[in-house]
């Protein structure tokens, strides 16, 4: 996969971890099994880098919730044996951004005991981290381990989990709130539609759009685990992958304008609704401030007369 293709799914995934915090929380605690109320407050702690042509690009994602815990993802669409180190990589360039002084080595906040020469040092905090596989991952190991070995002090395992995102069920997306993913759900049928456009998987697309992915953002923002804002954005963001990955078939031209149909004239009601609301406050503040000069007037002219 060219590098260039990659970014499109590397960007749509940054910019789902930018909408609402209500949103990311919810993500955050189904990945990593974490309970913060979705008021908590989120940290970007985004770090870049210039590529060969010299654009800067977001190079890694870690969030800290309530200033205290960091959480870094990263986001594949193949198995790379090497990620492990440059998850390790960014981890550590943040720790050392965030380095602690004069720390109590004898207590961790786990209340682990350690012995030392010193009773206070310097501290690394490394975030938590997870991959998520937004393709097919058959050879994708649950865990990715790196051995770091610091000679006659000892070594310790550091270890990387891994979410396949194409084997979690709707349901189970669902269940653990984590719906700011669902544009990648168009993924499950690319293979499939490379190989053969029928008319069986061409219903087997419209179905996964409008039943998938409309309904369950439908579903969510009823159910308050996201804002109207994100319900949109969700929105566009599928139309832009559909957009990359199904559009320029031959036969896609009938689903393109159902797809089109569906997700942007949706969105345009949605934004209607919003514009209609906003003018209806705003002719009731127009309507309070004329009954506001009114009554000026009317205090002038009494004041006049008398």
């Amino acid at each position: 996969m060219s590098q260039n293709i990659y970014h499109i799914y590397d960007k749509v995934f940054k910019k789902i971890l930018t909408l609402s915090s209500k949103a990311v929380i919810n993500l955050i605690n189904g990945l990593f099994d974490t309970c913060y109320p979705t008021d908590s407050n989120v940290t970007y702690n985004w770090t870049e880098f210039e590529n060969n042509e010299l654009r800067r690009i977001l190079a890694d994602t870690i969030l800290t919730i309530n200033g205290n815990h960091s959480y870094h993802m990263e986001a594949q669409m193949t198995e790379d044996e090497d990620i492990v180190f440059r998850v390790f990589d960014y981890g550590y360039g943040h720790a050392d951004r965030n380095r602690r002084y004069a720390v109590n080595l004898l207590t961790d906040t786990e209340g682990y005991i350690e012995q030392s020469t010193t009773e206070s040092g310097c501290e690394l905090l490394f975030p938590e981290p997870k991959i998520i596989y937004l393709n097919s991952a058959s050879k994708v190991p649950d865990e990715y381990c790196l051995r770091l070995n610091f000679g006659t002090q000892g070594s310790f395992l550091y270890k990387v989990s891994t979410f396949k995102f194409l084997e979690a069920s709707l349901e189970e997306l669902n269940n653990k709130k984590m719906i700011i993913l669902i544009p990648f759900q168009l993924l499950k049928l690319r293979d499939i539609m490379k190989k053969e456009r029928s008319e069986e998987n061409l219903k087997a697309l419209q179905y996964l759009i409008e039943h998938d992915i409309i309904e369950t953002i439908e579903h969510n923002l009823t159910l308050n685990n996201i804002t109207d804002n994100d319900a949109r954005r969700l929105k566009r963001l599928t139309h832009q992958l559909y957009q990359h990955i199904y559009s320029h078939y031959e036969e896609m031209e009938v689903l393109n304008m159902l797809t089109d149909e569906s997700l942007i004239l949706d969105i345009d009601i949605i934004e209607k609704q919003h514009e209609e609301e906003l003018a209806a406050v705003i002719a009731e503040k127009d309507e309070e401030i004329a009954v506001l000069k009114a009554e000026n007037a009317a205090l002038k002219e009494a004041l006049g007369k008398e």
